[in-house]
């Protein structure tokens, strides 16, 4: 976390300062949704439902779990689901369908090669949400399709809107960004279908979901499992660090050090070279960093555990849609 992202947190932080740029973002966001409202821009549909998991703040809150859960919960169901994703720091001009035998975290992303290997749902990634949505729906035949953070991106039309927050963190000092941790108002939470706060009741979020982390596992042969107890060296690069650290605590890890990266950092060799140990990171950073990880180098698998009215009013929603697209 930045020096700016630590103001966000705090009561009345230097990032005050920003409000006239917060008030000019809040202006723009508006009249952009105004315009999809309208239809003065277009907003389009696919012949399947879409179901967006998203968050109105800025960093880490437990939305690729979620999304694993919700492709578990789908294929349960007897659907067929694909993911669309814009794959941060790659740059892609067309949708790209993730081949993960051939493709990697810096040709597609890290988050959608994680949720490729993870859920083995046809994931397209691409900038363009509405082109990844109709060349996934062409190319694979899904029969309902999930973006994954693309709750500001209007122009995919939606069925079903889950929105996370971090239980913890909360939304800040509930500034739109860059004077707060805000992409939208806190308005924008009363038109969601489920809101979900990460770990710790939040009284915004409807239900408060859980991340089971399980014991660390090997990034060179997943079926051999670190002791609880061993020392670890943590090593991350995603939204929300300090989360991280709490879930190898709670493990019974012994913690020597921390080595926290910029979200969506690009591992190198080097990164790592100078430190000793076995050591520990997110599943997340561990598909950047497998092509040449050591023996003692493990990973935390998480997974997200929904309560169970949660889960009922997703599935109601989702009966609906199904009588709707027939599917």
């Amino acid at each position: 976390m930045n020096a700016l992202e630590r103001s966000w947190y705090q009561p009345f932080g230097w990032s005050w300062l920003l409000l006239p740029l917060s008030w000019l973002f809040g202006a723009l966001s508006r009249l952009r949704r105004w315009l999809f409202r309208t239809g003065l821009k277009a907003s389009h549909r696919l012949p399947v439902p879409v179901i967006v998991v998203g968050n109105i703040t800025v960093g880490g809150t437990g939305k690729t779990p979620v999304t694993l859960w919700l492709c578990e919960f789908l294929q349960a169901q007897g659907l067929k689901p694909g993911i669309v994703s814009r794959g941060y720091g790659v740059k892609l001009t067309a949708p790209k369908l993730i081949d993960v035998a051939k493709d990697t975290p810096a040709t597609v992303g890290d988050e959608p090669f994680l949720l490729a290997t993870r859920s083995g749902c046809p994931v397209v990634v691409c900038p363009d949400r509405v082109g990844a949505a109709q060349a996934l729906y062409l190319a694979t035949g899904c029969n309902v399709i999930i973006s994954d953070d693309g709750l500001q991106h209007y122009a995919l039309s939606r069925d079903l809107e889950i929105i996370l927050l971090d239980g913890d963190r909360g939304v800040g000092n509930g500034l739109l960004l860059p004077a707060g941790p805000l992409r939208e108002g806190i308005w924008r939470l009363k038109g969601a279908d489920v809101v979900l706060s990460n770990t710790t009741p939040h009284p915004l979020a409807h239900w408060t979901f859980a991340l089971q982390a399980e014991p660390a596992r090997s990034l060179l042969n997943q079926h051999f499992e670190l002791a609880v107890g061993s020392p670890v060296t943590l090593v991350s690069g995603i939204g929300n660090p300090q989360r991280f650290s709490r879930s190898a605590a709670h493990l019974g890890y012994a913690v020597q050090s921390s080595h926290f990266f910029a979200d969506h950092y690009a591992f190198t060799v080097e990164d790592l070279a100078n430190l000793s140990g076995s050591i520990l990171m997110t599943e997340k950073d561990a598909v950047k960093c497998r092509p040449f990880a050591k023996p003692d180098w493990f990973y935390l698998p998480v997974t997200a555990q929904l309560p169970q009215p949660a889960i009922d009013a997703i599935a109601e929603k989702l009966q609906q849609l199904r009588s709707r697209y027939g599917v």
